[in-house]
């Protein structure tokens, strides 16, 4: 078996796909505290809109964020993750500890 049909490396890049793009894991950061507006989001991480709107149409495609409107005036749209996207806190608890251990010791060790 080649190392490209591997179960893994399938896996990886399935999800590199969903979340592979530069601010994925910011948004879900994001919304691991509950429902935002979409001008909230826009607001907390200084992301322009086309850009805001590509990842939350990308991550709802994929079942990771819902999208709810409200038709109160002024509409308002919400997004919040789904339980297929707050599972992934986990995996974002990890990276967080990896980052911790290995990237603030790389940040010492270049410095000196």
């Amino acid at each position: 078996m080649r190392n490209a049909d591997h179960p893994c490396a399938r896996f990886i890049r399935q999800i590199i796909d969903i979340f592979g793009g530069k601010w994925s894991f910011a948004i879900i950061c994001e919304l691991h505290t509950g429902p935002k507006r979409f001008n909230e989001i826009r607001n907390d991480l200084g992301i322009s809109t086309k850009s805001l709107s590509d990842v939350l149409k990308n991550l709802e495609a994929n079942g990771i964020v819902t999208r709810t409107v409200h038709s109160a005036a002024p509409i308002t749209v919400e997004y919040a993750l789904t339980e297929k996207g707050s599972d992934f806190e986990e995996v974002f608890i990890k990276m967080s500890e990896w980052g911790m251990k290995w990237l603030h010791q790389s940040s010492s060790e270049e410095m000196r």
